[in-house]
């Protein structure tokens, strides 16, 4: 099992205080984050894009060239890059660029992402969210392996003797596809022979199990390496204390504070996907994918899900309304306490040298 630290960089005013921390200081500590989790050996750091809410992520790219450069070991990543309303040809030009900082310690993952809001924000119809998402990854596949493209779609103009800079470090960077809602990700994911992340954060398991098992079916049916069929898994957020008791009741406040502020959004009820299945912290920790307890009851749950999923690596968020001391205490003692007990049960081949298609410049320790 492979471990990545995933930071969408919400700022909402904090549940209970309503205090607020300064855009800069919590970028700034995106990065410090960043140069922790390498210290401590995690495999990879990831970045996600929001462009509406209280989130300060319309920028990743920024934020990746920021850590590529603190930074000599660790992954990079997104989670999720929202291709569907963005240019492939900066895509390709941004990724491409960290890619080259970094020095091939690039991968990235992409998806619709999980914000009505940007698709008016960016004029785009959001009925059309996935053929955005379908158009656009398909261009940036070829813009990143091939120099004078030629092309012709349906949502932008065409292209002629198209070729980005700079070109990727060493060949194609991985794209990886974010899976939360829909069979369209997988089954594009499946059809070109890419891995997934499962969002795995606000549903049931069975909801994600079900693209999951769709996703490896497509991948074989396809003709594909079930070997490469890399899954990924996110979490609904971590926090450790001594007892899973413990950790339950100081959460608490965060947690249900959380849910609160997801309800003042007022999404449509039927929408999955948009905010928690889970109501209390009791049932986010007894039934839902929440990381809440003591590193032993953290480490089992992890394997538990590894039983439903099969996954490759797992992506944990530490809330960001924690005093900044104890987000690192966390990242610690996950690092010391908690991935020794799951990597003692689960061996995978992603990012060793067996997996041929990792970033050129990462291997995992």
């Amino acid at each position: 099992m492979r471990f990545q630290i995933l930071d969408i960089i919400f700022n909402p005013p904090h549940p209970v205080t309503g205090d607020v921390v300064h855009p800069s200081e919590r970028l700034n500590r995106v990065v410090e984050m960043a140069v922790l989790a390498e210290e401590l050996g995690f495999d990879s750091y990831s970045v996600g894009e929001r462009h509406a809410g209280d989130v300060l992520s319309s920028s990743p790219t920024v934020i990746l060239g920021a850590i590529a450069q603190a930074t000599n070991r660790i992954l990079l990543s997104t989670g999720v890059s929202v291709v569907s309303v963005l240019d492939p040809i900066r895509v390709a030009e941004d990724f491409s660029t960290i890619d080259q900082l970094s020095r091939g310690r690039l991968e990235i993952v992409i998806g619709k992402g999980n914000e009505v809001l940007q698709y008016p924000l960016f004029g785009l119809d959001i009925t059309k969210q996935y053929e955005y998402l379908t158009e656009n990854y398909e261009l940036l596949r070829r813009l990143i392996r091939e120099e004078h493209v030629d092309w012709t779609g349906t949502h932008r103009h065409p292209l002629n003797d198209a070729t980005t800079l700079p070109r990727p470090f060493d060949g194609p960077f991985r794209i990886w596809h974010g899976s939360a809602t829909s069979i369209e990700a997988v089954d594009l994911a499946a059809k070109w022979g890419d891995p997934i992340v499962t969002a795995n954060a606000l549903q049931p398991r069975e909801n994600y199990k079900v693209l999951i098992d769709r996703y490896r079916e497509q991948y074989r049916a396809h003709g594909h390496d079930p070997e490469k069929a890399y899954v990924g898994s996110g979490s609904g957020g971590l926090f450790l204390a001594d007892t899973t008791e413990q950790a339950i009741e100081d959460f608490r406040p965060l947690y249900e504070g959380a849910v609160a502020q997801q309800d003042k959004r007022k999404h449509d009820p039927a929408a999955k996907g948009k905010v928690t299945s889970f109501r209390t912290i009791e049932e986010a920790v007894e039934r839902g994918p929440a990381l809440v307890g003591s590193p032993e009851r953290v480490a089992e749950k992890i394997l538990d899900y590894h039983g439903s999923y099969g996954h490759d690596f797992q992506s944990v968020s530490i809330n960001h309304n924690l005093d900044f001391e104890r987000q690192k205490d966390t990242l610690r003692r996950f690092a010391e306490e908690v991935i020794p007990l799951v990597k003692a049960e689960l061996k995978t081949t992603l990012w060793s040298v067996e997996d041929k298609e990792r970033a050129k410049g990462f291997t995992a320790q």
